[in-house]
């Protein structure tokens, strides 16, 4: 995936116009004016019009560096059992630090969401690592929790006085980790 900051950074160093990226990304269902608002879009960190493997190679052949310092790789965990606010507790620990730093963090950290973000970290190393990345050199750039609501087959009633019931909703989330090369 690309990176927009490292993407944008890049692009004012070399002193690279929109329109001459937009020269090198044309290709078929992407004329000249899609790919410029592409463009703009990307260096915005928007991603409504999502690059393709072809384009990010072209993107990088024109800035003439390499795929992946312009990259980024993310790994997600949709519907994880446990609420959002002790998953992000966990995330805020290894956020900015170096992967295998992370790793130790959360093999020590005592929380049960510790392993699943665990899990989610070395997926995200595995995709840089397969997309011939420096391993060593990887750092997580974003990890954050999203609330993802009530877990679906967890809804039940407790029974309470007078003939009340109150709900039991187990929550869920979903935690994003995205690595990137230094």
């Amino acid at each position: 995936m690309l990176n927009a900051l490292k993407f944008k950074k890049i692009c004012k160093s070399r002193n690279v116009t929109v329109e001459q990226l937009a020269d090198q990304i044309v290709r078929g269902g992407l004329d000249k004016s899609s790919a410029t608002s592409a463009i703009k879009n990307w260096q915005k960190g928007l991603f409504k019009t999502a690059p393709q493997t072809e384009d990010i190679r072209r993107l990088a052949a024109a800035l003439s560096v390499e795929v992946n310092d312009i990259s980024s790789w993310r790994s997600t965990y949709r519907y994880a059992p446990g609420s959002a606010s002790k998953a992000r507790l966990v995330t805020q620990l290894i956020t900015g630090r170096g992967v295998q730093d992370a790793i130790d963090v959360l093999k020590f950290t005592h929380k049960r969401a510790a392993s699943m973000i665990d899990k989610v970290l070395k997926t995200a190393v595995a995709d840089a690592d397969e997309q011939q990345a420096d391993v060593d050199s990887l750092y997580v750039s974003e990890a954050r929790v999203d609330g993802a609501g009530i877990r679906i087959g967890t809804k039940r009633w407790i029974p309470k006085d007078r003939g009340r019931a109150h709900p039991i909703g187990k929550q869920a989330c979903h935690i994003h980790v995205t690595v990137t090369q230094a």
